[in-house]
């Protein structure tokens, strides 16, 4: 899991509506306020962070999702958004040119919302890219628009509706980087790991784009095994990062994943920003995934009955 043990999550039951605070937080501020919310999957829980001042822990349906710092979109809580971040910037550095050199903006999709941390830094980095959050609880979005002061449309769109369902409408290649970090409980849902859903996933990217995964898995690593094949079985270049002790099985937590259809090259920099972080991690190239996942079977969508 990321530092404060992120593992996302929609699975739980409705629970009793909870009458949500009104009026200024403890902080003074008219923005976020602690206590429970009703959303329209359960409840929603902010929490003010004991360690930073400025910064907001959001739990949905009793599991920590995100975390937010109002006065820095630069920081970034989690480490396994910390590699995300890295992968997308190593391809795309902040200085450099547009994508491929083109005309274009960079363009990013992102399937699960929370608090929109990712969107949210990517927008700062990046101030003329545009961004679609796809979050499946309309209430949450609502919520978390009124209290993280997000950029607004064209900049960064929340979308509500259901990840698959939204990616299947989009047009093909309008997408550099897609972000896969949708949780149920502990897991990511089926339908959105399959080998059906990663090439609707593929068909939206632009050449040269990145399909970016939150693989949450046990120290047996079934899932992540499983996620590894499936994402190499449709892209011709894949990395994996992790810290030591979840590439090894000794632990719950997070690794990610990058599929794209050019190699991810050998760039120092980011095998140096990886290992120094908090959380040092590694970067696996794509003979070391394939071998990670050797003998795993691709997951699939259910036959049609």
């Amino acid at each position: 899991m990321g530092k404060r043990g992120k593992s996302g999550g929609r699975g739980r039951p409705a629970a009793a509506a909870v009458e949500a605070p009104k009026g200024p937080g403890p902080r003074g501020a008219a923005g976020p306020v602690e206590g429970v919310y009703p959303i329209d999957t359960g409840d929603c829980e902010l929490i003010a962070d004991q360690d930073n001042s400025t910064g907001w822990l959001l739990k949905i349906n009793g599991v920590m999702s995100s975390h937010i710092d109002l006065a820095d979109p630069l920081f970034l809580d989690f480490e396994y958004m910390r590699w995300m971040a890295a992968l997308i910037e190593s391809r795309w550095p902040p200085s450099g040119p547009s994508p491929a050199g083109a005309a274009h903006k960079l363009r990013g999709l992102h399937l699960g919302g929370g608090a929109c941390s990712m969107a949210r830094y990517f927008a700062a980095v990046y101030p003329d890219a545009r961004q679609v959050v796809v979050e499946l609880d309309g209430k949450l979005a609502e919520y978390v628009r009124g209290w993280f002061d997000l950029p607004k449309a064209p900049l960064l769109r929340i979308r509500v509706g259901e990840a698959r369902a939204v990616t299947e409408t989009l047009t093909a290649q309008t997408r550099d980087f897609i972000i896969r970090d949708v949780f149920a409980g502990a897991h990511t849902p089926r339908p959105l790991t399959t080998a059906e859903f990663t090439a609707q996933a593929k068909r939206v990217l632009a050449p040269g784009g990145l399909y970016v995964v939150n693989s949450g898995d046990a120290p047996d690593l079934k899932n992540a095994r499983e996620d590894a094949a499936t994402i190499a079985a449709a892209f011709k270049h894949t990395v994996i990062v992790a810290d030591p002790a979840m590439l090894k099985g000794r632990r719950y937590g997070n690794m990610v994943m990058a599929g794209s259809d050019v190699p991810f090259g050998d760039d120092p920099q980011l095998r140096r920003r990886l290992l120094g972080g908090a959380v040092p991690a590694h970067l696996w190239d794509d003979a070391q995934v394939r071998a990670f996942a050797a003998g795993t079977p691709v997951r699939h969508d259910p036959a049609a009955v």
